[in-house]
């Protein structure tokens, strides 16, 4: 999702700690946290995939079942 800078809809998602992300940005994140600047690779290797596909599950799974009523 690309939203302007000035716009509003992503200034409230960026004040509420709100990310969108599918599996391609979801590994690109992982590979900068867990691999960062001293990897010895560029680009989101498929482990990251991987944790990014679980994660985003995971994500759905809690949003859908955790819920406030």
């Amino acid at each position: 999702m690309h939203l302007p800078t000035d716009s509003d809809t992503a200034t409230w998602m960026l004040e509420r700690g709100i990310a969108v992300a599918d599996e391609d940005t979801m590994s690109r994140a992982i590979h900068d946290v867990y691999c960062g600047i001293t990897a010895d690779h560029e680009h989101p290797s498929e482990k990251d995939h991987q944790q990014a596909q679980a994660l985003i599950a995971a994500l759905q799974k809690h949003a859908v079942s955790d819920a406030p009523a």
